[in-house]
This record gives structure tokens, C-alpha cells and sequence, in this order.
């Protein structure tokens, strides 16, 4: 019997070392060399610092920068384990309301999120949450429909906050694959650098 056990014993044992350590160190150094800023988690620095990934949504809500799309995620409540409390961009626990398209609470939040922007036509990211609440982009129109609040909170003309929207706007991947989408975190640090 053990005869039998020990060739399955070190079979087991290569293929672990195989494809649970080589291969996976073989794939990451790979990436560092190719694409090192990707392999990182595409992490933005800046003075020294990271601040960000422009992978990964965060929660802008001063009138001078550009707002994300709303984010779903919640943690539990520090106060009650037994409840969560809305924590947007949680990267720790991404993932949607579940809310169904007919549920109150969703269209009751969709409706008071359109009051609250003071807008004649709300581009849909604008108020819907993504699949995963962690979202980094929005769309153009998203963008455009908030430049005249940006311009004004930072004292910059609208043509100029325009123009920005227009050259961080990323057009659908090969031309066709998905929407023309800006990165929140890329236009707001964009935002930072410019001459007021």
C-alpha cells in the first residue's frame, strides 16, 4: 500500500510546487517586467505618496473635484455586527446592492439622487451604482454635466475644465469594446495641477 501512496505523495508535491509556487512567481515577474505599473495595482503617486489606483473608485464629494459614479459597498456596523452601513469604495468588500429594479429603497435613492444634481438630463452613471460599487471612471456626459460646479468651486473658466474632461476622456477599447469612459482620480489630480 504505501507503494502505491508515495509516487501519488510526490506527484502531489511537484505539482503543488508547479503550479502553487513557480508558475504564480514565473506570471507576477513576468508582469513586473512587461507592465511593472500594472503589475503594481496601477497605484498613482504623488509627492512620494501613493494616493490612489486608478482602478479602484474613490469617494470625491468636495464641490472642487469631480464625483464618481454612487458606490453599493457597505461593512458591517461598528456598533451593531449584526447590521452594515453604507461605506462607499470599500475595496475590502466590493460588490452591488442586489436591490431589484422595481425595489423602493433603489428607486427611492435614484430619485433623490437626480433631485440633488439640479440637472435637465442625468446621464444614468450619474445615479446607479456599477456591478462591484468600486467603479473608477464615469462617463463623459457624466463628466461634462459637473464641469460648471468644479469651474466655480475652483475659480478656472468652464471652457478650461472642459477641456480637461476631453483630454482624460479614453475612447471604448479597439474602438467598439465598451463606452468613452474619464478617470475620476486621473481628472481630479489633472485638476490639482492646474494654474488657477
Amino acid at each position: 500500500m504505501l507503494s502505491s501512496l508515495r509516487p501519488a505523495f510526490v506527484t502531489m508535491l511537484a505539482f503543488t510546487a508547479l503550479t502553487g509556487a513557480a508558475l504564480p512567481l514565473a506570471i507576477v515577474g513576468g508582469a513586473q517586467i512587461l507592465a511593472p505599473e500594472k503589475a503594481d495595482g496601477s497605484l498613482v503617486i504623488r509627492d512620494g505618496q501613493p494616493v490612489g489606483s486608478l482602478l479602484i473608485g474613490q469617494n470625491f464629494t468636495g464641490a472642487g473635484f469631480f464625483h464618481p459614479r454612487p458606490s453599493a459597498t457597505v461593512e458591517p456596523d461598528p456598533k451593531d455586527s449584526s447590521k452594515t452601513i453604507p461605506t462607499p469604495y470599500a475595496a475590502d468588500n466590493s460588490a452591488a446592492s442586489n436591490l431589484a429594479p422595481t425595489s423602493k429603497a433603489l428607486i427611492d435613492r435614484v430619485r433623490g439622487d437626480v433631485a440633488a444634481l439640479h440637472a435637465t438630463s442625468v446621464p444614468a452613471d450619474a445615479v446607479t451604482t456599477s456591478g462591484s460599487g468600486l467603479d473608477p471612471d464615469i462617463s463623459p456626459e457624466n463628466a461634462l454635466m459637473q464641469a460648471d460646479r468644479v469651474a466655480a468651486a475652483r475659480h478656472l473658466a468652464t471652457d478650461q475644465v472642459r477641456a480637461l474632461i476631453a483630454s482624460h476622456t479614453q475612447l471604448p477599447l479597439l474602438g467598439f469594446l465598451g463606452g468613452a469612459r474619464v478617470n475620476v482620480l486621473a481628472l481630479n489630480l489633472a485638476l490639482l495641477n492646474m494654474p488657477r
